[in-house]
């Protein structure tokens, strides 16, 4: 092929529309000529001939036909292929530019792509044209030199990686194919030669004769087909076929250029098979699951069959992921979803909902006993180990069950209830399954209004403190106060933080409630401080997401540093479990913060680790011994003992210790026989707004002063 840029003419009375084509054709590295009219047009191709005219149909002077059956009747001229530029659309213009012996034509405006595609084939045609021209003069001057340039016709088309036939219009055989053709098909080039093209396929068979007639007017010419081809071994290769015609002489040669296209085939259903399939286990994703769900409930109201929805979710996969990595985690995931098809029947489906969601469509005749045996085989199943690459994982699932058409007769309403169901399950403690109640949905309906109550609480600041205060044993002097939440919810007053805390936690909210939290306890010791009341401790209650997601530190240390406050009159109570959720972070934060001054203790210690160990790791000054033990000291002799051993415990590691919700006399007496150091509870005084713990505090002031 020759490596000179091809020549294209460009005739048009308008500039604007010339200089449009040649930025359109500058890109593709063509070479652009330019005539204003078709007498200068003709007088170019005179002079030079081009590869290509694209021709104005409407100029004055000399139209676009004129020009055209002009180029067409010289035979130095009548090789150059023309494609008609016009803005009408109708048959007839079509017919006359062809007639006038255009070869293609343009609809105005020109779209850039179909420009493109257009000039490139016309351009392939002419060469391919006159090479067979070429070698037609030849075959009548000498057949020898007919064979040669035969075989750089065949080399020209063998360079391409698309297959190439050269169909004769009389008869649809094949008259001449390239390497790739041959290649692609599994057939030598003599075996295609003459075969016909219809039986191949290259050429549909159906309504052939309008369809081929309709190819040569220019109907179909720029159309890309896909098909499917038969192979010499029988089986089928899927292509994408662009057919034209081109004047051979008398007749017309149908080029038809083929692709094979199995790999974009495959690489489609690939990309249908991701959308509808988990990538993981193999099981139908949730959009898929959702589809299903919905045809199977489509046929059950057809057939009064009844169905059951099962949502499975492993309890504490996470620990999984976060202790043997997440490819293990898949691992799991593969095996447990191979088990749950081994527990349902070939009618049911079950598919992967995301994470460690799993979900189950049983066909269930038997109502709930159905379901309720298949979630029973689950559990069982889950009881036998998973082997995972060398580690021995035992899980357990928490499932929750909706019906159809018991509970809803839609997929959206019945999935949602599942996931109540399942939420349940996991709420009774994992391991079980629970059946979906109306009881269940006011729940979650009222959950989600104090969820999105709190959050507006948040955003409102409609959180205030209460302050309990922490006396010695032995004097009742107050000695310190322990900051306490309440929710102060419009058109309901103060909420029990019993109500709310655990929603704070679960939606981690705590961590932002957490930080108000410190800097208004901080906020009120440096009032305090810079007042009367003078300077008291206050404990302020840390949840462990506060570690974990939060900032303790820098959240301390700017409340600290904003209100001017000493530390030594901040303490911070956390949990035991609190302590377990991230040890060396943890340790370093509290390490931190003793350095600086900040007084720690264990809340509700005894319930908990209570392990000698994290108290010699940790940075502990007081020991806070849990309700649970003093509510029935005076009377019950085992929460005696152990209330006694704490007291003992932190004396030992030099530690002040605290019992908390002291609410009787005998109690009292209890803890100062046995030297605890500090007490509080509803005996001295319950949680109480700022304004009357400073009224309680001048009183004891006024009274202890009276005393004297």
């Amino acid at each position: 092929m020759s490596s000179i840029a091809p020549a294209i003419l460009i005739v048009d009375d308008e500039p604007k529309n010339r200089k449009l084509l040649e930025l359109l054709l500058r890109p593709e590295g063509y070479l652009t000529l330019a005539a204003a009219s078709g007498t200068e047009a003709l007088a170019m191709v005179a002079q030079h001939a081009p590869d290509l005219v694209l021709l104005d149909v409407m100029m004055p002077g000399m139209d676009g036909y004129q020009v055209a059956s002009a180029l067409k009747a010289d035979p130095a001229t009548s090789n150059i292929p023309i494609i008609m530029l016009t803005a009408l659309a109708d048959r007839d213009a079509r017919m006359a530019a062809l007639t006038s012996g255009a070869e293609d034509f343009l609809t105005k405006p020109v779209d850039r792509a179909e420009l493109w595609l257009r000039v490139r084939n016309m351009l392939r045609l002419k060469a391919l044209g006159d090479l067979l021209q070429h070698n037609n003069l030849l075959l009548e001057e000498e057949v020898r030199l007919r064979t040669f340039e035969l075989q750089h016709f065949r080399s020209a088309m063998d360079v391409t990686a698309e297959a190439i036939f050269l169909i004769r219009r009389d008869d649809l055989h094949v008259v001449e194919v390239n390497v790739t053709a041959c290649t692609m098909l599994g057939y030598a080039r003599e075996e295609l030669l003459h075969m016909d093209a219809v039986v191949m396929g290259v050429l549909a068979g159906v309504q052939l004769e309008r369809e081929v007639d309709a190819l040569i007017a220019g109907d179909f010419s720029s159309e890309m087909r896909e098909s499917e081809v038969r192979r010499k071994d029988g089986s089928m290769l899927q292509v994408e076929v662009h057919r034209h015609a081109y004047r051979t002489g008398k007749d017309w040669t149908i080029v038809a250029v083929m692709r094979d296209i199995t790999e974009r085939k495959e690489a489609e259903k690939r990309l249908r098979y991701l959308a509808h399939f988990d990538a993981i286990t193999g099981l139908p994703n949730r959009v898929l699951f959702h589809e299903t769900l919905k045809s199977t409930l489509y046929q059950a109201m057809d057939t009064d069959w009844r169905v059951a929805l099962m949502f499975i979710d492993l309890d504490h996969f996470k620990n999984v992921n976060d202790s043997l990595g997440h490819w293990i985690g898949d691992e799991l995931l593969r095996q447990f979803g191979n088990r749950l098809v081994d527990c349902v029947r070939i009618r049911d489906t079950v598919g992967r909902l995301g994470g460690d969601e799993f979900g189950l469509i049983l066909v269930a005749p038997e109502g709930q006993n159905g379901a309720a045996i298949v979630a029973r085989k689950i559990q069982e199943t889950l009881r036998e180990p998973f082997d995972l690459h060398g580690h021995a994982v035992t899980l357990s699932a928490s499932i929750g069950i909706t019906a159809y058409p018991d509970d809803a007769t839609d997929a959206e309403t019945l999935l949602k209830y599942a996931d109540t169901a399942m939420y349940r399950a996991k709420q009774a403690g994992r391991d079980t399954f629970r059946f979906f109640t109306a009881q269940m949905n006011s729940d979650m309906l009222a959950r989600m209004e104090l969820e999105s109550a709190l959050a507006k609480a948040v955003s409102n600041r409609e959180f205030v403190l209460f302050y309990q205060p922490k006396v010695l044993a032995e004097s009742g002097q107050i000695v310190g106060l322990e900051a306490l939440l309440r929710w102060d919810r419009p058109g309901y007053g103060l909420v029990p933080p019993q109500e709310f805390i655990h929603v704070l936690e679960e939606t981690g909210l705590i961590i932002s409630v957490g930080t108000w939290v410190i800097a208004s306890a901080c906020e009120q010791i440096g009032a305090w401080l810079r007042s009367g009341v003078g300077p008291l401790q206050v404990a302020v209650n840390v949840s462990a997401r506060q570690f974990i997601e939060g900032d303790l530190g820098e959240d301390v240390l700017k409340a600290l540093d904003d209100n001017q406050v000493p530390p030594g009159l901040l303490e911070l109570e956390l949990t035991e479990s609190s302590l377990m959720a991230d040890t060396e972070r943890t340790v370093a934060c509290l390490t931190g913060l003793k350095l600086l001054g900040v007084s720690i203790s264990i809340d509700d210690f005894g319930t908990g680790y209570s392990s000698l160990a994290y108290l010699r790791i940790f940075p502990i000054d007081k020991l806070k011994i849990d309700i649970s033990f003093i509510r029935d000291i005076s009377d019950n002799p085992d929460d005696a003992t152990i209330a006694l051993a704490i007291i003992r415990l932190a004396h030992s590691l030099k530690m002040d210790v605290i019992a908390e919700g002291v609410e009787t006399a005998a109690q009292l007496a209890y803890l100062q026989r046995h030297f605890c150091d500090q007490v509080q509870g509803y005996y001295f005084s319950q949680p109480l707004p700022v304004p009357e713990l400073e009224q309680l505090m001048l009183d004891k002031r006024i009274a202890s002063s009276r005393s004297r």
